[in-house]
């Protein structure tokens, strides 16, 4: 069992409580979906984020999010070049063309990424 300490401050007792560090893949660095995620999680499901940060879940959650956010990415451009291809031509003849193109299908699937992972 555990003892537990106090310190005085005024009238009162007051527990010492801290809590341990999560070690959870620490050389992964957390990229824009994990921080979106996070951020989400301490302004609007703050029940959600404190139960996570006291169990020692959140780093493991945010990093998780991170990896699924990224492969989904990935994945769903792969698709959408698949179904629509562009012609690899166009980046040598009209380039701000294809890079229109390109930044669609990225803000397409990102959209997608945002909503089923980050902000449910």
């Amino acid at each position: 069992m555990v003892e537990i300490t106090y310190h005085k401050e005024g009238d009162f007792f007051v527990p010492d409580l801290y809590l341990e560090k999560e070690d959870y893949e620490n050389d992964y660095i957390i990229g824009k979906y994990g921080h979106l995620r996070l951020e989400y999680l301490k302004n609007h499901k703050k029940a959600e984020y404190i139960i996570m940060f006291m169990n020692k879940t959140l780093r493991k959650h945010i990093v998780e999010t991170d990896k699924q956010a990224k492969n989904m990415l990935e994945l769903l451009m792969n698709e959408m070049q698949k179904k629509n291809p562009i012609d690899e031509n166009l980046k040598n003849t009209d380039p701000l063309k294809w890079t229109g193109l390109m930044n669609n299908y990225k803000h397409c699937a990102e959209k997608v990424v945002l909503s089923e992972l980050i902000y449910y």
